[in-house]
């Protein structure tokens, strides 16, 4: 799979990278790639992807020959999951059965190695035994790889791994043969100290045993987590529909693979059945479950003319779908693309641990090397020597250094995914972290962005408030404006009766007959002063005195606002004004008094009238407005921010808002938004919630925190255990027991991000209650 990117001139491509077990092989894998001209690359260990930026010249070929030649092996992504799972299934099922024969050929001999008191004559022939099938078959992983790596003059942990497992049982063969070890009667005390007496050779067939099982109970329990931490693209491939049912031109209908759906076919979706593919509705009305694809648990009604997405689950009845994007266009698709984009980056600190164990393997082996030298010729017993040298080499395992970053990546961006919230890449989690302002855009993010009804004032002794508002709807059922459809949608609900006699004049308003009347929706200029012959025919002349004074000043309020107001007349009476505007999206409100709980500092930049913006940032307890922004007003906004050496995020949804978002820190943009929006963000709320943005910070800083408290284990691990294991505090069989406990309890702990849940902030009044004036003072 390979894209080109325009800008750059390169090609990226993602290979499929085998036989890694630690970073230092990362670090050798990009440095062998690194080393081709022009080509640079980025290599996870959690997902075994490397994502290479390469010249057009540099073939996919070379490329893999380069990753082979430094002992991995390489592969293109299988297009098909199944067969990627497949293969992967055929892995563990092998680790698992190289795991069981190894504990049945180990336990007998850890046991009569550690408790005297089972130990019989010529025990420990047995126990040799026992142990030759496990070093030479049983640890075979870690000896191939290690040959691998000394063909190409590098050392990983599995370099240490074998050389500790050939040193104790080239120690222990010794010891057996020609160090009296052998003797029918010899008994060996368990001490988890190795002796530093000299004497009849101990033997060391328990570390022999050991070291490669609790190494290899290790692999497969991060094999299990890792494979849990990228179970967010997995459900998101499960999500997608595999055949649909085709509405033939002559209206029957045919069951086909999806891949044969194209833009423009017509589907049917049946209740239960997922929908195949983005689209509009054309037939048929149900209301569709999205919760495991937005995160929203609330079903959506769908009817005609509704946007419908790939994934969502048919909940009632029969629909009929018009295909508008197929394949990788879909929002699954893209959905999915950035989770994969994201879990296959790199953040800094996984960089620079990269970059740490790249260096410490070689050291490790230069620490044994000393070790052994300095006990021997302190004339401590050889065993001592070897005992001592084992022991540093199995210690000092950098795997939990390699998978302290990329675990905690996996398991947050599959929770972020599940939240609704899509990062592009770890710098995006890195950025949320360390965010300080958020500029908000007004229409589309705090708002619904659609207009609807705020408010309807009636004129005091008229017909009353709902009277007028269904004759307004009755007429207005024949109008396409956005007023039009508003006033109908308030009243769906009711019955309306006929209009007669519609009429519409663009700029002006409407008017009809209901039930004998004649009803008009006007502006306020026209009905309170109309030009001298300009009344439309069969209409009355309004009142010479203008509006009543309620209902102007009901118009006034509304303008003051930023909404849109409109007069009812009936028979040429003013009955009611009605104020539509963009109504404050449920929980916009909770979501800034969260982001300024989080320390952030919220600014509100709109195209729309100071009137509209400071009513919304009133409403939302926003202090900073800038109204009547342009996209360039925007993108100046950021740079001066910036400028102050504020840390930006800007969230938006509209092309006015790309320029914006591209030149923030950090970009954020809805899920509904339009592509350039989504396409400039690092950060995309699917979610059409305003919470899931401090939802996002909140993950970005509790990743943070994980990932620092894997690596603090990681380091702050080897800072004890190597000088233990030189100085002879520590067997070769509890050095592995160890290190194979370090890397289990990192990918442990970045799992904990996979059961992370959001915990809003709370303010409560004397009774427990929160209202919203108290919101509006904790603001």
């Amino acid at each position: 799979m390979s894209t080109v990117d325009a800008t750059a001139e390169a090609v990226g491509t993602e290979i499929l990278v085998g036989g890694m077990t630690c970073a230092a092989c990362v670090a050798r894998v990009e440095k062998k790639l690194g080393r081709l001209d022009g080509v640079s690359a980025t290599v996870n260990l959690a997902t075994g992807r490397a994502r290479v930026s390469h010249p057009p010249a540099v073939t996919v070929a070379e490329l893999m020959a380069v990753v082979e030649g430094a002992g991995f092996t390489a592969s293109l992504p299988e297009p098909e999951p199944s067969q990627e799972s497949a293969a992967e299934e055929g892995t563990a099922s092998a680790a698992t059965t190289r795991l069981v024969v190894t504990a049945v050929l180990a336990v007998p001999v850890l046991v009569l190695s550690m408790v005297p008191a089972l130990q019989f004559r010529n025990w420990q022939w047995l126990c040799f035994a026992l142990a030759t099938p496990v070093a030479v078959w049983g640890a075979w992983p870690f000896h191939e790889k290690a040959l691998r790596g000394l063909r190409h003059s590098a050392a990983t942990m599995d370099t240490l791994v074998s050389l500790g497992v050939l040193a104790s049982y080239a120690w222990s063969t010794y010891a057996l043969f020609l160090g009296g070890a052998g003797d029918p009667d010899m008994r060996m005390p368990f001490t988890l100290v190795p002796s530093m007496t000299a004497g009849t050779a101990d033997v060391y067939l328990e570390a022999v045993v050991g070291v490669p099982l609790f190494v290899l109970v290790g692999r497969l329990l991060e094999a299990k987590a890792r494979h849990g931490t990228g179970s967010a693209l997995r459900a998101l491939a499960s999500l997608a529909a595999k055949e649909v049912v085709l509405r033939t031109a002559d209206g029957g209908e045919r069951r086909v693979p999806v891949e044969q759906l194209r833009v423009g076919d017509r589907f049917v979706v049946r209740p239960g059945e997922r929908v195949a593919t983005d689209g509009v509705v054309t037939a048929g009305s149900s209301a569709l479950d999205l919760s495991l694809v937005t995160g929203e648990s609330a079903p959506v009604e769908a009817g005609p003319g509704t946007a419908v997405v790939g994934g969502a689950v048919n909940s009632g009845g029969l629909l009929e779908v018009r295909a508008t994007a197929v394949g990788a266009d879909t929002q699954l698709a893209r959905i999915a693309k950035l989770v994969e984009d994201a879990q296959a980056g790199k953040a800094r600190a996984q960089r620079v641990a990269d970059a740490v164990a790249g260096v410490f393997v070689p050291a490790v082996l230069a620490v044994a090397v000393v070790v052994l030298g300095f006990w021997l010729g302190a004339g401590a017993p050889p065993q001592s020597a070897v005992t001592a040298a084992v022991a540093v080499l199995v210690v000092a395992c950098p795997c939990a250094l390699g998978l302290a970053t990329p675990t905690a990546l996996l398991a947050a961006t599959g929770r972020g995914a599940g939240l609704g919230i899509l990062v592009r890449g770890p710098q995006a989690l890195e950025g949320l972290r360390r965010v300080d302002t958020v500029v908000l855009d007004k229409t589309g993010t705090l708002t619904t962005g659609s207009m609807t009804v705020t408010e309807v004032t009636a004129r005091t002794d008229g017909m009353g408030a709902d009277a007028a508002l269904r004759l307004a709807a009755a007429v207005e059922r024949g109008s396409e404006h956005p007023v039009g459809r508003a006033v109908c949608a308030h009243v769906a609900d009711a019955p309306l009766p006929e209009a007669t006699d519609f009429s519409a004049t663009p700029g002006l308003g409407v008017s009809g007959r209901v039930e004998g009347r004649l009803v008009e929706v006007v502006r306020p200029s026209e009905s309170a002063a109309p030009a001298p012959g300009k009344a439309r025919k069969g209409q009355r002349k309004p009142r010479k005195d203008g509006l009543p004074k309620e209902l102007d000043e009901a118009v006034r309020d509304a303008e003051r606002d930023g909404r849109t107001a409109v007069v009812v007349l009936v028979d040429g009476t003013p009955e009611a004004v009605v104020a539509l505007g963009d109504t404050v999206r449920s929980g916009s409100y909770r979501a800034v008094d969260h982001l300024k709980r989080l320390g952030l500092r919220p600014v509100l930049a709109t195209g729309d009238g100071e009137g509209a913006a400071r009513a919304v940032a009133e409403e939302l307890g926003i202090t900073e407005v800038h109204a009547r922004a342009t996209p360039e007003d925007k993108a100046a906004l950021v740079r001066d921010l910036r400028a102050q050496g504020r840390r930006v995020a800007v969230i938006g949804d509209g092309v006015n808002d790309t320029a914006a978002l591209a030149g923030a820190d950090l970009g954020i943009a809805m899920g509904g938004g339009t592509d350039a929006a989504i396409g400039a963000a690092d950060v995309t709320l699917v979610r059409e919630d305003m919470g899931a943005l401090a939802d996002a910070v909140r993950l970005a800083r509790r990743t943070s925190a994980t990932v620092r408290t894997n690596l603090g284990w990681a380091f702050g691990y080897n800072v004890v255990t190597v000088p233990l294991a030189a100085v002879g505090l520590l067997s070769p069989m509890l050095a592995a027991a160890a290190m194979s406990v370090s890397s289990v309890l990192v990918v442990t702990n970045s799992l904990r991000l996979r059961g992370w849940q959001p915990r809003p902030a709370r303010a409560a009044n004397r009774n427990g209650v929160r209202t919203a004036r108290q919101m509006r003072g904790a603001a």
